[in-house]
């Protein structure tokens, strides 16, 4: 074996601790602005610390892992690095929040092949903003550089997050039943979901993302992040009784909303009740996409569906439109002999 003329370094051989380090220096500020209760130390440590807020009786933890998928790989290419976290951050706040679960903290991984200081700050600052709106706290994470492993300016992300919930306010199937209304509350763009369609289209169509759209571009369409329905469905529970929520993500609302059906039920929901966003009229079009699968690949407008009694509807209806949402009633829950389905009508 032949020795080496002089002895090698980590920073050699691609993995600068230095500029790591710097980075979490970087990211401090942000990580405190999401302090909440229940917060214990700052960031450095080996794990992670939190307490369960003293004001649950009965807790029960509800945790949620995801990522963003290809949409990652359009801000890459696109140079977005800004709002990518916030997606992040929605993909799991979101899914713990359709469990009736209040979101506590976040911890991010952020892996790359060399580490640019400034588009890793900009990501986490993306996650920091997303944590404010979901109301958790950013409590570590991990920065990985991983030579050899990515093309040069690429990333990977993934988030974990967890809430807590009383153990007789969790939301599932079992209350769910006939006579229940859904409510569907406005989505912000496909969110993180049906981009390696997206990306298919856009490439076979060889499209100009700075087309404008409705005022915006096509680019700007595609990069809107993911909607945090975190504070206005906190409230909401508060208020009135809610049967259950499904969060709209991969499989759309037939794939999505019928995992909160119990066995003898079905979701009918009316297509004319809500609007398309644009952008989905265009993917449509652009791609020659039929119904079916646009409703199973894409949100088409509902980033969140909540199941409430019949009675309570008008007045969820009031409060979600009082805190901003974009809110419709858009089907009921009926009776079936089959398993659980969810039907889109014309």
């Amino acid at each position: 074996m032949t020795k080496p003329t002089r002895p090698l370094t980590y920073r050699e051989a691609g993995v600068d601790i230095e500029k790591g380090d710097a980075l979490v220096e970087a990211i401090k500020p942000l990580a405190r602005s999401t302090l909440r209760e229940g917060c214990v130390g700052d960031l450095g440590g080996f794990g992670a610390l939190f307490e369960v807020p003293k004001r649950f009786r009965d807790p029960i933890l509800v945790s949620g892992t995801d990522g963003v998928g290809t949409k990652l790989k359009l801000a890459i290419d696109l140079g977005r690095h800004d709002s990518i976290g916030i997606d992040l951050v929605a993909m799991c706040a979101n899914d713990v929040l359709a469990q009736g679960a209040e979101p506590l903290f976040f911890l991010d991984y952020f892996a790359t092949g060399k580490l640019s200081l400034a588009t890793a700050k900009s990501v986490v600052a993306g996650v920091a903003e997303g944590c404010r709106q979901a109301g958790a706290a950013l409590i570590g994470g991990e920065t990985a550089e991983m030579p050899g492993m990515y093309a040069e300016g690429d990333y990977d992300l993934a988030g974990f997050c967890v809430g807590v919930v009383e153990r007789d306010r969790i939301l599932d199937a079992a209350h769910v039943a006939p006579g229940d209304a859904v409510i569907g509350l406005g989505s912000s763009g496909p969110h993180s979901n049906g981009y390696s369609l997206i990306r298919r289209i856009i490439a076979d169509r060889e499209s100009d993302l700075g087309t404008t759209l409705s005022g915006k571009t096509l680019a700007q369409h595609l990069l809107a992040p993911t909607r945090i329905y975190v504070k206005p469905i906190l409230a909401l529970l508060d208020a009135l009784p809610v049967h259950a929520a499904a969060h709209i993500t991969g499989g759309g609302l037939p794939g999505n909303l019928v995992r909160v059906l119990p066995d003898g039920t079905e979701a009918r929901l009316h297509q004319a009740s809500w609007e398309w966003p644009p952008i989905f009229d265009w993917l449509r079009d652009a791609g020659g996409i039929e119904s079916d699968e646009m409703y199973r690949t894409f949100n088409c407008g509902i980033g969140l569906a909540l199941v409430v009694p019949g009675s309570a509807t008008a007045e969820a209806v009031r409060l979600l439109a009082g805190a901003g949402e974009t809110v419709r009633v858009i089907g009921e829950i009926g009776s079936s002999r089959d398993r659980p389905r969810v039907v889109i009508d014309d």
